[in-house]
């Protein structure tokens, strides 16, 4: 039998397959506890989908996507802190502010959960009295229920009591926001748990954390470093071929033999490798469906926005954009602006170049004055797979595919979408396992 790969003997190592959030927080959680671990990365950079992408140093960097943390991500910011990450230092925290630039939209003040959401409705002085009261008798309705409903039950179909102004402006950016999916095909039993956790929990649950450095500093650039004082065989650029059950008991990889493995890969990546041992496994994650999203970078020199994030008039026709980041406002170029498209399925059908066209369009309408004299698009950058469609009952594959054999992975089963806290509880949960 082969060396297994970073080990001395053949049953003592765990192989953690994929270097997303997911698989470095399980590599990390199973370092600290004394376990040796393989780490392999079929790309050449850790990371997943929240990273740094090469070029573009001179602007500060760019991301492979604009991310948006919120103080409710316990187990993301103990883990960060954990790598010796501040978050203070690396993420800008303030109170939830999802503004358009006319000032409109929700605010929320600081302080204890419930009465800084009742303040910031009945504070909100371009709604008509009418539509605050509403949003209070919904919220207080959810909550009297727990902030539960139906598993069947969509957004569109939990909120339909709502004005249209406010399902327009306040439900469907926040549905698309934190699910990617929107409201009509959302899951309302998983739109409501991230409102319990967010605006309904403890005082800061709610706090939008915007990152001042590039994804790649807040956890997989330090998570490699803690790999490598621990003493862990980090392989990125590697791709594991089969997975397999030895005669033994062990598990392989490629013919190595591991006591335990945690398949931290994409869904489908997933899929193929679990497939000889428990297909049914395999059936659930190959039958996700995802979402893509659009994220243009533009340089408009001397642009500088009301706030770091705004969110703009969106609609399905000729307004493909969401929101807005000033990165420079965030420890990046000023002037370097982010463009989020999120369920963006509509606008890939209608190609990238007459969607970048009308997000310029779009961006010039609604922010002409705070740009500069004229807008450069730098990068799109287009996630056909972002995240799994997050819709109402959803079967999603569960951790335990055989014994010894975990799944971790923001699609894996859990009260989250696919969020970088999704993932990060799904990988330290399938360490604890261990």
């Amino acid at each position: 039998m082969a060396t297994p790969i970073g080990t001395t003997d053949g049953r003592s190592g765990v192989a953690v397959i994929g270097a997303g959030w997911a698989g470095l927080a399980a590599a990390v959680d199973l370092v600290d506890t004394g376990r040796r671990v393989t780490l392999f990365e079929m790309a050449g950079q850790a990371g997943g989908r929240a990273r740094q992408v090469p070029g573009y140093e001179g602007l500060g960097g760019l991301d492979n996507g604009q991310h948006i943390l919120i103080g409710a991500y316990v187990q993301t910011l103990a883990l960060m802190r954990r790598l010796g990450i501040d978050p203070e230092r690396v993420l800008l925290r303030s109170p939830l502010r999802m503004l358009y630039a006319d000032g409109s939209g929700l605010k929320l003040a600081s302080g204890p959960a419930v009465p800084a959401f009742i303040r910031g409705v009945l504070g909100q002085s371009r709604w008509p009295w009418r539509d605050r009261l509403a949003l209070l008798g919904a919220a207080l309705s959810w909550r009297l229920r727990g902030f539960r409903c139906s598993p069947t039950l969509s957004v569109a179909e939990l909120t339909a009591g709502l004005p249209s102004s406010l399902r327009q402006t306040v439900i469907d950016p926040l549905c698309v926001a934190a699910l990617n999916t929107p409201s009509d095909e959302a899951s309302a039993a998983v739109f409501l748990r991230i409102l319990q956790d967010a605006l309904f929990a403890g005082p800061g649950a709610a706090d939008l954390l915007l990152p001042r450095r590039r994804l790649s500093a807040l956890l997989p650039a330090p998570a490699l470093q803690r790999l490598a004082d621990a003493g862990a065989d980090v392989r990125l650029g590697h791709r594991v071929r089969e997975l397999a059950r030895g005669a033994a008991g062990e598990w392989l990889l490629d013919g190595h033999p591991f006591s335990a493995v945690i398949v931290a890969a994409t869904s489908s990546e997933a899929s193929r490798l679990v497939e000889p041992i428990n297909p049914q496994w395999s059936a659930v994650a190959t039958a996700l469906r995802f979402e893509p999203i659009i994220t243009l970078s533009v340089r408009s020199e001397g642009a500088r926005l009301p706030l770091p994030m705004l969110a703009l008039h969106a609609d399905q026709h000729h307004r493909p954009v969401q929101f807005v980041f000033d990165q420079g406002q965030l420890d990046g170029a000023v002037g370097l602006l982010t463009l989020v498209i999120s369920g963006a399925a509509p606008w890939l059908e209608r190609g990238i170049e007459t969607t970048v066209a009308l997000a310029l369009e779009q961006l010039c309408d609604q922010l002409g004055d705070h740009l500069g004299a004229s807008s450069e698009v730098l990068q799109v950058l287009t996630d056909k797979r972002a995240t799994f469609r997050c819709t109402p009952d959803l079967q999603r594959p569960v951790m335990q595919i055989a014994e010894g054999l975990l799944a971790a992975g923001d699609y894996v089963d859990g009260p989250y979408p696919a969020t970088l806290e999704g993932a990060v509880r799904s990988g330290l949960a399938a360490a604890r396992v261990i």
